[in-house]
Parts: C-alpha cells; sequence; structure tokens
C-alpha cells in the first residue's frame, strides 16, 4: 500500500477535501447571514442587529464523514445531529 492509497481511504478524507469543505461550509455561512441580515428590519436606519445564525446544516457536496472528520480536528463544533457550527 503506498502514501497515497493511505490518504485518501474510504474512511479518512483526503486533506484536499477538508480543505474544500472548510471554504464551501465558511461560504455558506457568510451567505446565510448575509440573507438573515438583508430582512426587513435590519437596516441602516433600524436597530441594526447582527444575524442570530451560528450553526448551519453543512453543504451537501460533501459526504457526512468529512464533517465528522472537521469536528473531530477541531475546526467545527456539531451543535445538533446535522448542524454545525464554526470553532471561533
Amino acid at each position: 500500500m503506498s502514501d497515497s492509497d493511505a490518504a485518501a481511504t474510504p474512511d479518512q478524507p483526503s486533506e484536499e477535501d477538508l480543505r474544500l469543505a472548510m471554504k464551501a461550509f465558511r461560504k455558506r455561512l457568510k451567505l446565510t447571514r448575509l440573507d438573515e441580515e438583508s430582512r426587513l428590519g435590519y437596516g441602516p436606519m433600524s436597530s441594526g442587529e447582527k444575524s442570530g445564525v451560528a450553526a448551519i446544516t453543512p453543504p451537501d457536496q460533501f459526504p457526512k464523514a468529512v464533517w465528522r472528520e472537521l469536528a473531530r480536528q477541531g475546526k467545527l463544533k456539531q451543535e445538533s445531529r446535522t448542524l454545525y457550527s464554526l470553532v471561533e
């Protein structure tokens, strides 16, 4: 078994997959927050509240094993069975 075979086993996502998944997660979280803040009542003349979105369902273009691995590494926090948040 070569090093490349060991790095991309079905149970263990590759580093590239993890990097791309984190990028997709951050983008989805940012867009979800912007969408929440752009609704009526969030304007410069209103109370100026920030978005209350703290956790989201991760993008489904990556398998669940990727999200579990990112949570195991401490980059994401699993809030519930399907919701994850960024560790800040």
